[in-house]
């Protein structure tokens, strides 16, 4: 059985990326993250006797997201690029993927809190419909329902393709 502060040393990290990733807000991630390790240190020995002590924390995070999605609810969202996602934009065409990463964390960040968690467990954690289901606490069903409808609600906001410019024939 790992120790509280071995389990942190080793799953803050992934912890927090996942935290911003569902709650596209950095600094919301980090106040998440703290109140689900807060709890989860004061019950750590029930935790770690578990059998996959990461999937509990990480649950606990969800849970902590769609709790606080709740007490707080009309809260508009930040977005911000870090200086790694800055550099890495530089090497390529900063403002194309600049313009699209912005629109789909707009659109994630609009989604209501269910929909976006299961979009988040499905493309940015890789969870099967079951595993989304347990960790929302639904039916495979609904699960399916809460990613088709946020599926077609960012298809919907996608702004369309401009039209390819062709020269003009007889010239």
């Amino acid at each position: 059985m790992p120790s509280f502060e071995e389990f942190v040393a080793h799953r803050l990290d992934p912890l927090l990326r996942y935290a911003t990733v569902l709650t596209c807000d950095a600094h919301l991630a980090q106040d998440v993250v703290q109140e689900v390790l807060l709890r989860a240190q004061q019950r750590w020995p029930r935790i770690a006797a578990t059998d996959n002590p990461s999937a509990y924390v990480k649950r606990m995070v969800t849970n902590e997201y769609l709790s606080w999605r709740r007490r707080r609810a009309a809260r508009g969202v930040a977005l911000s690029l870090s200086a790694v996602d800055a550099d890495r934009l530089a090497a390529t065409d900063a403002l194309a993927r600049y313009d699209e990463r912005d629109a789909m964390l707009s659109g994630i960040a609009r989604l209501p809190a269910k929909q976006r968690a299961a979009v988040v467990l499905r493309y940015y954690a890789g969870y099967s419909d079951q595993e989304i289901a347990t960790e929302l606490n639904c039916k495979i069903g609904t699960v399916r329902t809460y990613i088709s409808r946020a599926l077609a609600t960012l298809r919907s906001a996608r702004p369309a393709p401009a039209p390819a410019l062709t020269p003009r024939e007889g010239r």
